[in-house]
C-alpha cells in the first residue's frame, strides 16, 4: 500500500543570529527532496511553506533574548499544524529553518500522541543538546531552548502553555559535543538519554541507535526524528552557522537512516538549520536529501552517484575532540 508524505516549509530564523536558515525550505526543494521521495514508492504532497505575521516585541528579563515574539508565534503555529498534519498522513516533514522550530513541531506531535493513546519518542541528532531556557541562553538565540520547553522545563511562561509535555526520559540525544554548563546539569537531572561523539567513537552509532529503537518498539510509540545539519561533521555538510568540529560522518549518518527506515517507527521528521548561504554548490542540501532518503527506503545499492556530495580530498574529517 502506498504510504502519504506530507512536507511543510517552517522558514524560521528568529531562533538565531546568522541569517539564512529562512531559504533551508527553498534548498531542500530545489535539491529535489519530494522528487526523490515520491520515486521510492511515496505519495507527496507539498503543502509550501508557513508564515507568521508581524509581531509586537515582547520584554523579558534576559537582555540577550532576541525575537521571543516571532518564535513563540512560530511554536503557536507548527504546533497546530503539526498535531493535524500527523493525523493526515503517515510521515510529515517539517522543513526548517532553524532548531526553534521544533519547540513547536514536537509539542504539536507530542499533542496527537496522546490523543491516539500511544507514547512520543523523540530521536536527537544534533552538536547540541539544546536544553538551555530564556533565561539560561547567554547568546540570546531561542534555537538553543526546544528541548528544554518541550519536556516542561521551567522558564517558559512567555511560551504557548503545554498541554501534554514529552518525558525527559522519552528522549535519545546523539552527536552532542557542545554542551553549555547550565544545559549540563539540568540534563543530567532531567534524565536525558544523551550519547556525545566520544561514545560513538567507542560505540559506534548501531548498538545505541538499535537499544533506543528497542524501548520504542516495546512502548508501541510514535518516534519523531529532529535532525541537525550540525549534527554531521561539517567537512561534509558546511552549511549551518553553528558548525562544531568532529560530528558524524557521511557513512554513519547513512547507517543511522538505513537503521531507523528498516525498524518502520519513524512517523514525523524535522530538518532544521540548513542554511544555503554558507553552503557549497548545494552539496549540504545534497546530502540531506539523501539522507531523508535513505530514511525513506532507498538502498545502498540504489544510491546515485553525488561527486559534491563528498569532502573535498583535501579535506579531512575530524572526529572529537
Amino acid at each position: 500500500m502506498t504510504r502519504t508524505c506530507t512536507i511543510l516549509g517552517a522558514p524560521v530564523q528568529t531562533g538565531t543570529d546568522q541569517p539564512g536558515c529562512v531559504m533551508g525550505p527553498a534548498a531542500l526543494r530545489t535539491a529535489g527532496l519530494p522528487q526523490a521521495l515520491t520515486q521510492l514508492g511515496w505519495r507527496v504532497e507539498d503543502r509550501g511553506d508557513l508564515a507568521i505575521p508581524a509581531q509586537t516585541a515582547l520584554p523579558h528579563d534576559n537582555p540577550a533574548l532576541h525575537h521571543l515574539a516571532e518564535t513563540r508565534a512560530w511554536t503557536e503555529l507548527l504546533a497546530a499544524r503539526a498535531e493535524s498534519v500527523a493525523a493526515e498522513t503517515d510521515l510529515p516533514i517539517f522543513l526548517g529553518g532553524d532548531h526553534s522550530m521544533s519547540a513547536g513541531t514536537i509539542s504539536g506531535i507530542s499533542a496527537h500522541a496522546a490523543r491516539i493513546g500511544r507514547p512520543l519518542f523523540v530521536l536527537w541528532l544534533d552538536a547540541h543538546p539544546d536544553f538551555h531556557t530564556p533565561d539560561t541562553t547567554e547568546s540570546g538565540n531561542l534555537h538553543g531552548t526546544p528541548v528544554a520547553y518541550v519536556t516542561g522545563q521551567p522558564g517558559f511562561d512567555a511560551f504557548p502553555p503545554l498541554a501534554h509535555a514529552l518525558p525527559a526520559d522519552r528522549i535519545c540525544m546523539m552527536g552532542i559535543r557542545s554542551v553549555d554548563p547550565a544545559e549540563r546539569a539540568r540534563l543530567g537531572q532531567a534524565g536525558v538519554e544523551v550519547h556525545d561523539m566520544r561514545a560513538i567513537d567507542e560505540r559506534g552509532v548501531l548498538a545505541p541507535l538499535s537499544a533506543f529503537l528497542d524501548r520504542v518498539r516495546a512502548a508501541d510509540g510514535l518516534l519523531h526524528l529532529s535532525f541537525d545539519v550540525d549534527f554531521l561533521d561539517p567537512a561534509i555538510a558546511p552549511a549551518v552557522g553553528t558548525t562544531v568540529p568532529g560530528g558524524a560522518t557521511f557513512r554513519e549518518a547513512h547507517l543511522i537512516m538505513e537503521v531507523l527506515h528498516d525498524s518502520g517507527l519513524v512517523t514525523s521528521l524535522d530538518l532544521v538549520e540548513l542554511n544555503p548561504f554558507l553552503d557549497e554548490r548545494g552539496r549540504t542540501a545534497t546530502l540531506l536529501t539523501d539522507l531523508t532518503a535513505s530514511l525513506f527506503g532507498r538502498r545502498v545499492l540504489d544510491r546515485p552517484t553525488r561527486p559534491h556530495a563528498q569532502p573535498h580530498p583535501q579535506t579531512p574529517v575530524h572526529r572529537s575532540l
